[in-house]
């Protein structure tokens, strides 16, 4: 018989001695196979720690040469924990004697593993990700204090680079997506990394920043509890916030503006969209503060400007917003929120008025707020709804198409 048939041989792996055999000896060799694969893991962590310390100990000079013997001790060390995956646990989920925790690992290790086929540059920090994140916990729950504090500070030093990497490679990817699903996937992409960063890298390093503690506070409200869509923006928000802190270079200006963009437009729709008074009215609440938020962290510190006009028209707004403060002094904080709101629902309004008719439902929201805001009269007509400026501001008749 030659090479060719005995390639294609089957067996019933169910009913032949050889194979009862062979798992036999499996579950005898697995336990052996396990310490083995752990031994050669500690090995290579500890390598790599002494190596990081070589590293950021060592004199500038050698620094260059240091950093390279540290990758190559690094490499290994991915090396030898993607051989335990590969070896270990998924002979246990073979063999049915895996615990849940071995089997989600696994499971998640597969799903890092299919990005290749989409993204490799994606596949690639995701499955470094994944596996320094494995290793992190399971030094975690073994109580390993000594390993642990030793490890984390490698941990820190990968993962802040990772974390990096990803957000400047979505943000390269970002404006290369054509259809709109494809564009709300990359969004979520970001905003995912994001949240990952806040919620398992942040809380490992020390912070002094006061600013950023108190960020990182208010998006430690909403990691409990089931959230409505208007805590998931206002989430995203406190993400973005958070991001121009510690990511100005990995998520640039143009790619974070964006970001903001679409959680305005989200939120908009949220405010037309929904039935619910309540809802309409946080959502009303947390556009106030995304408008506030987008001009003082973002427009306030943007040096290049699509065009001149943008420029003159956002430094007139911000000139208003200094006026506000003497408001506050004066006539206290009810009235400057009053004007603050009139402010903002107006700056809004004229820059969706540049869309023609694609945004009348929301227009139509903002002239009936500032009805309620005493800016504007509403005069009953029988055909269409018009609004009249009050005497605060210019006289003019603005006429709405009806819904």
């Amino acid at each position: 018989m030659g090479a060719e048939e005995k390639s294609i041989r089957i067996y019933d792996t169910k009913k032949t001695f050889f194979a009862r055999i062979g798992s036999t000896v499996s579950k005898i060799l697995a336990p052996t196979k396990v310490g083995f694969n752990n031994l050669v893991v500690n090995i290579k962590r500890n390598s790599m720690i002494k190596s990081y310390k070589n590293m950021i100990s060592c004199k500038e000079e050698k620094r260059e040469l240091a950093e390279k013997k540290f990758e190559d001790f690094y490499t290994l060390y991915l090396e030898s924990l993607d051989q335990l995956l590969i070896e270990t646990i998924y002979k246990k989920v073979v063999l049915e004697t895996a615990s849940e925790y071995e089997k989600e690992a696994l499971s998640k290790y597969y799903n890092v593993i299919h990005l290749k086929e989409t993204d490799e540059i994606e596949y690639k920090y995701k499955k470094q990700q994944y596996l320094l994140s494995l290793d992190y916990n399971n030094l975690r729950e073994a109580n390993k204090t000594k390993s642990l504090e030793e490890y984390t500070k490698v941990y820190l030093y990968e993962m802040e680079q990772i974390y990096k990497a990803l957000l400047k490679h979505y943000s390269i990817k970002l404006p290369e997506q054509k259809l709109p699903v494809d564009k709300e996937n990359m969004y979520d992409k970001i905003f995912d990394t994001l949240e990952e960063y806040v919620t398992n890298i942040l809380p490992l390093k020390e912070i002094k920043d006061e600013e950023l503690i108190k960020e990182s506070s208010l998006f430690e409200t909403y990691e409990v509890g089931k959230l409505d869509q208007v805590d998931l923006l206002d989430k995203r928000m406190i993400l973005l916030a958070i991001s121009r802190k510690l990511f100005v270079h990995s998520l640039p200006l143009m790619v974070a503006e964006r970001c903001y963009i679409k959680l305005l437009k989200d939120t908009r729709s949220l405010i037309v969209d929904t039935k619910i008074s309540r809802k309409r009215e946080n959502a009303y609440q947390l556009l106030l503060r995304l408008i506030e938020q987008y001009n003082q962290k973002l427009l306030s510190v943007k040096i290049y400007w699509n065009n001149n006009e943008d420029k003159i028209e956002y430094n007139k707004f911000a000139n208003k917003c200094k006026e506000l403060d003497k408001v506050r002094e004066e006539k206290g904080l009810h009235e400057y929120d009053i004007r603050k709101q009139i402010l903002y629902i107006r700056e809004d309004m004229k820059f969706l008025q540049k869309y023609g008719d694609k945004y009348y439902r929301i227009i139509k929201f903002y002239k009936g707020r500032l009805v309620k805001l005493g800016d504007m009269r509403q005069i009953s007509s029988y055909k269409t709804g018009e609004y009249k400026v009050v005497k605060k501001l210019k006289k003019e008749l603005v006429h709405e198409t009806a819904c």
